[in-house]
């Protein structure tokens, strides 16, 4: 009667202390990365004086060291939560090529599974990007190239199958918005 009384002890005490990481862990939520929102904002930064006015000679290198890290990161597994997975996102949007692009989409959607409700908007735009790379129409209407003149820039020819309905719901404007607004990125 002994054994069974002292085995019954055993077996609850394992079962307590098997379960205890699994209880550690979900007292602690996943914290943002400190280094991606660092690189997301110098990102940001380096494209704060404008189209017409980013000295690209500049600010390639660091676009480029960017996308390297944000790469060494995510094979790490260092992206947590849904702000990781966008500042990667917009960081890899600014790629080189329909890999970097797709791989940018594929994080805006974890971003949005995450919660990160502003990813919305950068699902339609790294698709748009992907397609253009690979020679296609864009789908949302978020990418516009450069015009004839320069200093010109106009909406790259666009997926007329996806809806405005689509287009709004991914936080796109209406097709005929995104065109009647093409010259905002015109040099003035």
């Amino acid at each position: 009667m002994r054994f069974a009384g002292w085995s019954a002890v055993v077996a609850a005490v394992v079962a307590v202390a098997s379960t205890m990481p699994l209880v550690w862990s979900q007292d602690r939520p996943p914290t943002d990365n400190a280094e991606l929102a660092r690189l997301f904002r110098e990102d940001q930064e380096d494209r704060n004086p404008g189209l017409h006015a980013i000295d690209w000679s500049a600010v390639k290198p660091r676009d480029d060291a960017r996308l390297a890290r944000v790469r060494e990161l995510y094979v790490a597994n260092a992206l947590h939560t849904g702000a990781d997975w966008l500042h990667a996102a917009l960081i890899l949007q600014h790629g080189n090529g329909p890999e970097d692009y797709l791989l940018a989409h594929e994080m805006c959607v974890a971003a949005l599974a995450e919660g990160e409700k502003g990813a919305k908007w950068l699902v339609a735009a790294t698709e748009d990007r992907f397609m253009m790379a690979i020679g296609r129409k864009q789908r949302f209407g978020t990418q516009y190239e450069p015009a004839g003149e320069p200093g010109k820039f106009r909406l790259a020819p666009t997926d007329s199958g996806v809806t405005d309905g689509l287009r709004t719901a991914l936080g796109a404007p209406p097709l005929a918005e995104a065109k009647a607004t093409e010259r905002r990125f015109d040099k003035k």
